[in-house]
């Protein structure tokens, strides 16, 4: 994406081209290098942050960080189109290329299926998830109140994501495909990477980039 849409029907016609372009089916072998991405925000001041982590050790093994300003407006459902700019400039400037990019936001669970997890994936062509705190669509049962209980998230009748508690008696997060990877492995992935805290390492340090990075100008 090296043009940004002008208008909301614009950026609505590009996810609904760019979706048809979604894999899901896990992908080449499994990862090795995991990258968090996240986009702290001061006004229209930005910085993207990307932090790569050894999936086996947790250990960090390289980041990027990228300043920049907003060039698309706040529209739910469109949110992808004030990130993926930034994100894309972190990822290039990265020395080592992630296996998994792991996304703070959604993946398919999405209005028209291609969230921010989706819009990475196709554009860079890596394996994608989205780990989002809240839910945007869909519902879900029940959850259990320890680690690794899961429970479908439905928006209407297909399965668009996963509730998935990462430690025992916390609120879930919600885990969706984004590109190259099943709802089983992205799961998997997840709760591989929390291993003390409710959201994943990689979201955890990306978070801390991009606001520590933001706040220093």
């Amino acid at each position: 994406m090296t043009v940004l849409p002008s208008s909301a029907a614009e950026a609505i016609a590009v996810q609904e081209e760019l979706r048809e372009l979604v894999e899901i089916a896990d992908v080449g072998e499994p990862p090795q290098y995991v990258a968090g991405l996240d986009v702290a925000y001061d006004g229209d001041r930005l910085a993207a942050a990307v932090v790569v982590l050894d999936v086996d050790t947790l250990s960090e093994v390289d980041r990027a960080v990228v300043h920049g300003e907003t060039t698309f407006p706040y529209i739910p459902g469109l949110f992808a189109f004030r990130e993926v700019p930034a994100l894309l400039a972190a990822l290039e400037q990265l020395r080592t290329t992630p296996d998994l990019l792991v996304c703070d936001g959604q993946g398919l669970a999405h209005t028209r299926r291609f969230g921010l997890a989706c819009h990475l994936g196709v554009l860079t062509g890596l394996p994608s998830i989205g780990v989002a705190k809240t839910t945007f669509v869909g519902t879900h049962g029940e959850l259990g109140p320890d680690r690794g209980t899961t429970a479908d998230l439905m928006d209407g009748d297909q399965v668009v994501g996963a509730a998935l508690r990462t430690q025992d008696g916390v609120k879930p997060v919600y885990v969706s495909i984004g590109h190259k990877i099943t709802l089983t492995t992205a799961v998997a992935q997840v709760l591989r990477l929390s291993p003390r805290y409710r959201l994943p390492e990689t979201t955890r340090l990306a978070d801390q980039a991009c606001r520590k990075a933001l706040h220093n100008g």
